[in-house]
Order: C-alpha cells, then structure tokens, then sequence
C-alpha cells in the first residue's frame, strides 16, 4: 500500500506539475483581484478534479469496450509519460503538461480561465488522464488501492490548489531556476516509473514467451 501511494503521488506530482500550473496560472492572472484569482483557482481545481475522478471510475471500461488490453495500456501510458518525463528533464514545455502558444494566447482573452486553460489541459492534461486510468488498471480490482490512488490524487489536488492560492509568491520564492530544478528532479522520476511500466506491459504482454 505504501508503495501504491509512493507511485501515485510522485506520478500525480509529476503530471499536473503543481509548480509549474502555479507559474503559468500566475501570469494569467497578474490583473485579477485577489479574490477573482481565488475563486478562479478553487472552481478550476474542482473541475479538474471531477474530470480525473471520472476518467478514475470509467477509464477501465472504455478502454474494455475499445478492447484495449492492460499490458496495452501500460505500454503505451509508459511511453506517453516517458516523453513527458525527458520534456521535464530537459526543461521543455510538454503538450501533456501545458499549454501551447494559441491555447495561452487565447485563454488571455478570456475572462474565465476557470475551465480553459486552468482544469484542462494544465491540471487535467492527457498526462494526467492517462497516469490516473494507469494507475486505477495496475490496482487491478482492488478496491483498498484503487482509494489509495483516488486519496492521493485528492491530496496533490489539494497541493495543487494551495500553490495557486499563493502563486505570485512561489513565483517570486523559487524563480524560473528553481521551478526547473524541481522539475527536473520529478522528471527523472517519473521517467524512471515509465520505463517500469513499459517492461511490464511487455512482459504482461506474452511477447517475449512468443519470441
């Protein structure tokens, strides 16, 4: 159990980025009163948060009617999050993990970023997506590390919105090399947990007992 947590934690870490959403999510709202960014931090944690519930409960299943196997599943959910991964190693922006240049042009014309392009894509991006359907499918049933997953979603959720409340002031106190540094850190990480999860959908696979 201990170790399910572990992994969800620094897999949910790693693919919402809560720093890097709190740097972002900064910018966006450097003319908003302190109580607009409040309420546009709580609603779009909130909706993101039902969004990576939902893909939680039902992702098995829909992958199940499209008649994805779970060695499929953790094979290519591996290689998504390895590539999202090398992106934080190497301090790149990751289509998984953010925003491109048009989606941030366009949520700066916006008056609520609440739902775009705070819940999704930069908290509830295909990075996270896919990690929280991987995750749910590693726990194979069981219902005591299926909660484990969800309670540790929740809790770098809960992270997630405290560091929005307090954006600008993490933004002043790590800087741009120090943001980096954490994420690269989480980088090596979760790309160490991707190639795991890439030898066991090759193994669970049956193609090595083929060859």
């Amino acid at each position: 159990m201990i170790e399910t947590a572990t992994v969800a934690l620094a897999t949910f870490f790693a693919t919402i980025g809560p720093l890097d959403v709190a740097a972002v999510y900064a910018g966006l709202t450097a003319t908003e009163t302190p109580k607009r960014r409040r309420q546009l931090a709580v609603r779009g944690t909130l909706i993101a948060g039902g969004i990576l519930i939902v893909f939680a409960l039902l992702g098995e299943s829909l992958l199940a009617v499209l008649g994805i196997s779970l060695p499929a599943l953790r094979t290519g959910g591996g290689i998504l999050l390895l590539l999202i991964g090398i992106d934080m190693v190497f301090a790149r922006s990751s289509g998984g993990t953010s925003t491109t240049a048009e989606e941030e042009l366009e949520a700066r014309n916006k008056q609520d970023i609440s739902v775009f392009p705070l819940a999704t894509p930069l908290i509830a991006g295909p990075g996270a997506m896919g990690a929280v359907i991987l995750l749910m499918a590693n726990a194979e049933g069981d219902l005591v590390l299926q909660a484990i997953v969800i309670a540790s979603l929740g809790v770098i959720l809960i992270g997630t919105l405290a560091m929005l409340l307090i954006a600008a002031k993490i933004q002043q106190l790590f800087g741009v090399t120090g943001m980096h540094v954490v994420t690269r850190i989480f980088g090596v990480l979760l790309s160490a947990l991707a190639v795991q999860f890439i030898f066991d959908g090759i193994a669970q696979s049956g193609i090595l007992n083929q060859a």
